[in-house]
């Protein structure tokens, strides 16, 4: 059987989120849930950069241990006024103390947790048809009011 190396990570963007405060509907059958409004917000990179259009939404999964389970649909506009789709399903962990300090919005060192996503864009701009192709990931730091991500195409 043939060995390969691990995959090179090559910097696509940072993305800031401004998030409103959660909607919780409470216990349904597939867990706690939480739906977050994204307001708006920015990406910036090498190869492209532009706003997040708001109106995006983060449906949650809070999992009995505090892990979060994300469904993330986004919007964003590149500066030279093309759209890409963006979803991604992340994972948030990490010690109970800690994801509860994150709950109330407290400052948590990203060491303390993990939290990391995985991008899939959609676009008809042919410009950036390229991200239609490639397998992206991401880690990310929650704030208050926002989330903070380091996207990464995988080579």
């Amino acid at each position: 059987m043939q060995h390969m190396e691990a995959p090179e990570l090559n910097f696509l963007f940072d993305m800031e989120l401004e998030v409103e405060a959660p909607h919780l509907p409470g216990k349904t059958p597939v867990g706690n849930r939480r739906v977050i409004r994204v307001s708006g917000g920015y990406f910036q990179g090498k190869e492209l950069k532009g706003e997040v259009v708001p109106g995006g939404d983060d449906w949650i999964t809070v999992r009995e241990d505090g892990t979060i389970i994300q469904d993330v649909r986004i919007l964003l506009k590149t500066d030279d006024g093309e759209l890409i789709m963006m979803t991604y399903r992340g994972i948030r962990t990490g010690p109970k103390e800690v994801l509860e300090r994150l709950d109330r919005n407290e400052k948590v060192d990203l060491d303390e947790y993990y939290f990391s996503t995985q991008p899939i864009f959609e676009t008809s701009s042919e410009k950036y048809s390229w991200l239609n192709n490639r397998l992206f990931v991401s880690r990310g730091v929650r704030l208050e009011g926002k989330v903070n991500y380091s996207i990464y195409s995988v080579g």
